[in-house]
């Protein structure tokens, strides 16, 4: 069931739209997202790449960049070790590119997901070490890898971790007792001890801070590095990081750059999939080139995403390309096929009760786990966990709501698992067969959710009259892009709204378009892509023929000729 909620936001509108030559409608928006006073204000509307915090902030900063110059001047072997997801090969990239150009001798690895799970693990820090490294780096994992930092330094290397995920810890008598890993560096905004001012970086944001203050330290312009700031971007949309503070910034800059990146492979990813370099949006990485770089390390290796990120000729890249999309296409249907087993699965079950969801699919690719648990999670309006037969015990992934945190769930459930790693709406995690309805019991048994947290809430910014929607108004809601986590598109409301001369179109027959009246009288272009037979019952319940709608306005461009619209996303 929706839950349709008012944002009532305080502040002088008027005095903040003068001061900032914007809209007081523009300015309420902003103020809905949290930003507060002139200085916040002033960086969500103009930050660049000076407003960046100095990465020297971070916790261990300073002894990693110091290990890693006396390394490179000595000439000692440095292998970087990342993660097989979207933020780890782009964390790799940039880590190898940085240290590259500086002179290092370095390489990388990446584990493979179904041999060798999520992070570090023994036989990759023995293969290092059997293959003369001297140290490892981790980009994107390592900080929960306490027994594998140990191993390595056993072995007598020199270990440093860089990673943006929660730091372990135990609950002793109601406190927490953090577990770091014993790296001769541990660099993690997440630390408890660490004082960098802003916690939500991806693992390649984490990364690219590393290098920046690499090269300020060896006198070196940290400006050559401003080219992998596109990596960052495309790592910060494709692993679902708020888009608010440093966060807005790289997304921001580096969306700029994709339309001139001189990157090869990401040239050819995206003449392969069909999109306009000069036109390249948050949506466009999450939707489009994401699941692309993802589809490597989910069906075959990650490896091949960065290769193609590496690729040194536009005939390899528009190879490395073409297979990276011809796996993300297999990955939609199997994920379509695993979708509907879950659904059934639930529905009309013992599942359909549950506040958690837990869904065993044991003939699901494990690698898709996440996928399918974003899909429940967004149906159902639930966490949910999807549980699948890996080579050796049984893996998962879980995805999950505002109101709770996974990670800490998983933490009180901590004597089942065999591991566990994530963050507040993200986890993945193993354990054996038998655990599986146990686990289940418990985490429902804590969650602690109650029916208000449940299904669909529609949060809406304002109600906002059809005669208010003008070209220069949509123009000026440019402002707030990117979109995405932590910065959502913003969603109006009009109450009294009749629709008229509806049309379903589209090959699918999935998309309605309709004239709208609001209670103003004013009429305008409507477009609705949900069900358009829920949508024709929910208005047929109606005796005087008007609904409630939320929606976007836009501006439609066909055969030359300009109109406003508006997209209706909710009805009731």
């Amino acid at each position: 069931m929706e839950r349709w909620v008012l944002l009532r936001k305080g502040g002088d509108f008027q005095a903040m739209g003068a001061h900032f030559g914007i809209s007081p409608r523009l300015a309420c928006l902003i103020r809905n997202r949290e930003v507060v006073g002139e200085d916040q204000m002033e960086r969500y509307l103009n930050g660049t790449i000076a407003d960046l915090y100095d990465g020297m902030l971070m916790r261990d900063m300073d002894r990693a960049v110091d290990i890693l110059r006396e390394k490179i001047s000595e000439g000692k072997k440095i292998r970087v070790i990342g993660d097989y997801d979207i933020d780890g090969v782009n964390a790799t990239y940039i880590l190898l590119e940085g240290l590259e150009r500086l002179g290092a001798e370095v390489d990388s690895d990446i584990p493979d997901r179904i041999r060798d799970g999520y992070g570090l693990n023994i036989e990759l820090v023995e293969r290092a070490y059997r293959e003369g490294v001297d140290t490892i780096l981790t980009c994107d994992n390592g900080i929960a890898a306490a027994e594998e930092i140990a191993c390595g330094k056993r072995l007598g290397m020199t270990m440093i971790v860089t990673d943006h995920h929660e730091v372990p810890y135990v609950e002793t008598d109601g406190e927490k007792v953090y577990q770091l890993p014993p790296g001769d560096a541990v660099i993690d905004p997440k630390r408890a001890d660490c004082g960098y001012p802003f916690k939500g970086l991806c693992g390649a944001a984490v990364a690219y801070k590393l290098m920046e203050a690499l090269y300020e330290a060896s006198g070196r312009d940290s400006e050559e590095l401003d080219d992998l700031i596109e990596n960052v971007a495309i790592a910060t949309v494709g692993d679902v990081m708020d888009l608010t503070d440093e966060n807005r910034i790289f997304v921001r800059e580096g969306l700029a750059m994709l339309g001139r990146s001189r990157n090869l492979g990401l040239n050819a990813l995206m003449e392969c999939t069909g999109l306009d370099k000069n036109h390249i949006s948050a949506y466009h990485i999450g939707f489009v080139l994401g699941p692309c770089l993802n589809a490597g390390g989910r069906l075959d290796t990650a490896k091949r995403s960065l290769a193609l990120l590496r690729a040194g000729s536009r005939k390899e890249a528009a190879v490395l390309a073409g297979d990276l999309k011809a796996l993300n296409d297999s990955r939609k249907e199997m994920t379509e096929k695993a979708v509907e087993e879950a659904c059934r699965q639930i529905e009309g079950g013992p599942l359909e009760e549950d506040k958690v969801l837990v869904v065993y699919l044991p003939e699901c690719h494990e690698s898709l786990a996440g996928i399918v648990a974003g899909r429940l999670r967004e149906r159902y309006g639930r966490p949910a966990l999807v549980l699948t037969d890996g080579e050796r015990e049984v893996k998962g992934s879980g995805r999950s709501i505002e109101a709770y945190h996974m990670y800490e769930g998983l933490n009180r459930c901590a004597p089942l698992l065999i591991r566990f790693g994530g963050h507040k709406l993200a986890a993945g995690l193993s354990l054996e067969r038998e655990n599986i309805p146990s686990l289940r019991r418990k985490l429902n048994e804590t969650c602690g959710l109650g029916k208000e947290d449940l299904g669909e809430k529609v949060v809406i910014d304002m109600e906002l009259p059809f005669a208010c929607i003008t070209e220069a108004f949509v123009k000026e809601l440019e402002l707030l892009e990117p979109f995405g986590k932590g910065n959502t598109k913003p969603v109006f409301a009009a109450r009294g709204v009749r629709p008229l001369n509806l049309q379903i179109l589209g090959r699918n027959r999935k998309v309605l378009k309709m004239q709208v009246e609001d209670l103003g009288g004013t009429r305008m272009e409507a477009l609705y892509f949900g069900d358009p037979e829920e949508f024709r019952k929910v208005l047929e319940q109606k005796e005087d023929g008007r609904l409630s709608v939320t929606f976007y306005p836009g501006i439609n461009e066909y055969m030359g000729r300009r109109s406003l619209q508006i997209v209706i996303t909710h009805c009731q």
